[in-house]
């Protein structure tokens, strides 16, 4: 059973004057997709909040090979310029991640790693051995890894892309051509391209960039959501953004995904009007969540690896999502319980007082651990990953409980666990008495697969409480790989079959009495966040800078007005229309954030 959606004689905040055009707001299109003679506007998947105006900056394209192929110096001088090229891309990214955060400079890192990666040289060794010259030999080695990674799915395809990245950095240095990366035009800019790596959204200059469009990508990227972090708008998924050239003005809307070429004056204005009065709007938001009626939604935080106290000087309520996996990745051992102990401690205290949520280890099949293997498979996205990597590797959870136990001891923080990929009761059953067994009171269970949500009534009553993973439950409602971006329209957030599993679960929180949290980056859109807590959501979880806008967005519905635009969007029939349904109900002050 869904939770109720309201009554129909429910009030909608949203007042007439909003159906004409307004400077405060966005103007109303016809469905031709333009508003005026002459004007012309493209569409994309809205990604990241907010608004801008600027002139486009293009990523440089990436180096190609010449069309004729230089005779070989020899094997073993070929495989000494193609390892120095490797090394001197890996030694480039070390460089850059100076002076940055920990959870970009941890980016950058794994870049170098990969680029000083055995199996990558060993693949450009045979390269040159057949006759290639080095640019060439790190070009199909790279393809071949590429592929390989690529076939795997999941966080092997996310690194894929990173691959590329080492690939036409290297072929740069080899062949003294420009290096591929971020545009310096000097001015605030508009960045335009057909995909972002990680590695560059990393380095953005957000007194720079604008705004973000990208051609690929899908609205549950680490692209993504970087650019969240970072708040910068952004609008990813986008046909036609190929076509922008240099110097174009262009406005961006990151919460519709509309982006107007060569926008006239009063579209530009009243884009920079709807930016202005957004800063407005949040610049008081404070405290903890509440819906206009006094419900409490407590608004929590996303955080992996970085300086805790950086965290915790954020204005939240705790941790929604501690993701551990820094701690586990891009080694050959396991680390220790000391070890995991001293990292998990520091993390607790800087948030004394307030609630941390420890997700275990989700690794496995699709985040391969040197020392944990699960042996081969075809589909390691549907493989052993989460809590699944247990059952071949019982240890890695045993200590990593104790760990969380030890750190918790007198650090004042209210510490809770959850396991990931769970698909059944037994299985919700079987992580919590692992976890009473380790010393840890409160235990739940991470809803990212459709089994576990359509089970929620007899799921919920074994946990202490469940987080929603939306962009895992979204990937496995809609058959739709998250990490390759070709079907970003499936992945959206605002799909109805999506928002009908959150409702399931949600109903089902309250007939038990659990906690129903979100955790996937759904959570920090302000305007879905409402729908959310409609459906049954006592607390959401996201990157901190998007906690002012959700705040401010639930401050302006009562619970009541939550359920019904909740009942909106599940009564669309596409994730467009009930975006557009929910927009066109909710208050003034938050349609137009």
């Amino acid at each position: 059973m869904m939770p109720q959606t309201g009554h129909p004689d429910i009030p909608t905040p949203r007042d007439a004057a909003r159906e004409g055009t307004s400077a405060e707001g966005h103007e109303h299109a016809d469905a031709s997709g333009a508003d005026r003679a002459g004007a012309s506007r493209l569409e994309g998947i809205p990604a990241a909040p907010g608004a801008a105006v600027g002139p486009v900056a293009r990523m440089s394209a990436p180096p190609t090979l010449p069309n004729t192929r230089p005779s070989s110096a020899g094997a073993a001088t070929e495989a000494d310029r193609a390892r120095d090229a490797l090394e001197r891309v890996a030694a480039q990214f070390d460089a850059r991640a100076e002076g940055l955060g920990e959870e970009a400079a941890a980016v950058l890192g794994a870049l170098a790693l990969m680029a000083r990666d055995p199996e990558l040289a060993r693949r450009t060794a045979e390269r040159t051995e057949a006759g290639d010259p080095a640019a060439w030999a790190v070009h199909t080695a790279c393809g071949a890894y590429q592929e390989l990674l690529l076939a795997a799915g999941g966080y092997l395809a996310e690194r894929a892309a990173d691959l590329a990245d080492i690939r036409d950095r290297a072929v740069a240095h080899l062949l003294d051509l420009p290096m591929p990366g971020l545009p310096d035009p000097g001015r605030p800019h508009v960045l335009v391209a057909d995909d972002l790596a990680p590695a560059d959204t990393v380095q953005l200059d957000t007194d720079q960039v604008l705004a973000i469009v990208t051609r690929h990508g899908g609205p549950t990227s680490h692209t993504v959501i970087l650019a969240r972090s970072l708040g910068i708008p952004a609008v990813v998924g986008c046909e036609g953004a190929d076509g922008l050239t240099d110097g174009t003005p262009v406005a961006v809307d990151g919460d519709t995904g509309r982006i107007d070429v060569e926008p006239d004056e009063e579209r530009s204005a009243s884009v920079l009007v709807r930016a202005r009065r957004r800063r407005e709007l949040l610049a008081d938001s404070a405290g903890p969540g509440r819906t206009a009626d006094g419900a409490p939604v407590a608004l929590l935080l996303n955080v992996g690896e970085g300086d805790p106290d950086e965290a915790g000087a954020h204005d939240s309520e705790g941790v929604g999502l501690l993701r551990t996996e820094f701690l586990f990745l891009d080694r050959a051992e396991p680390p220790t319980v000391a070890e995991q102990t001293a990292a998990y401690a520091r993390l607790f205290r800087a948030f004394d007082g307030r609630t941390v949520t420890v997700r275990t280890l989700d690794a496995g099949s699709d985040k391969p651990l040197a020392f944990a293997g699960t042996g081969p498979e075809d589909n390691p996205a549907l493989g052993r990953r989460g809590f699944r990597t247990a059952r071949v590797h019982p240890e890695l959870l045993t200590d990593q409980l104790a760990a969380i136990r030890a750190a918790a001891d007198g650090s004042g923080a209210r510490v809770r666990v959850m396991a990931p990929m769970v698909s059944t009761p037994a299985e919700a059953a079987e992580f919590v008495a692992l976890a009473r067994e380790a010393g840890i009171t409160e235990a739940g269970v991470m809803i990212e697969v459709p089994g576990a949500a359509l089970l929620a009534d007899r799921l919920l009553p074994r946990v202490d409480f469940v987080s929603l993973g939306t962009n895992d439950l979204a990937q496995y409602t809609m058959a739709a790989d998250r990490t390759l971006g070709t079907l970003p329209d499936l992945l959206d957030p605002w799909q109805p079959a999506l928002l009908e599993l959150v409702g399931t679960v949600g109903g089902a929180g309250e007939r038990s009495g659990r906690a129903v949290g979100v955790c996937g980056e759904a959570a920090a859109d302000p305007l879905l966040a409402v729908v959310l807590v409609g459906l049954g959501a006592t607390s959401l979880s996201m990157a901190a800078p998007a906690l002012p806008a959700v705040r401010h967005a639930l401050a302006h519905h009562t619970k009541q007005e939550c359920r019904h635009l909740a009942g909106l969007a599940l009564a669309a029939a596409t994730a467009a229309e009930a975006r557009e349904a929910v927009r066109a109900a909710a208050s003034p002050d938050v349609a137009d954030l």
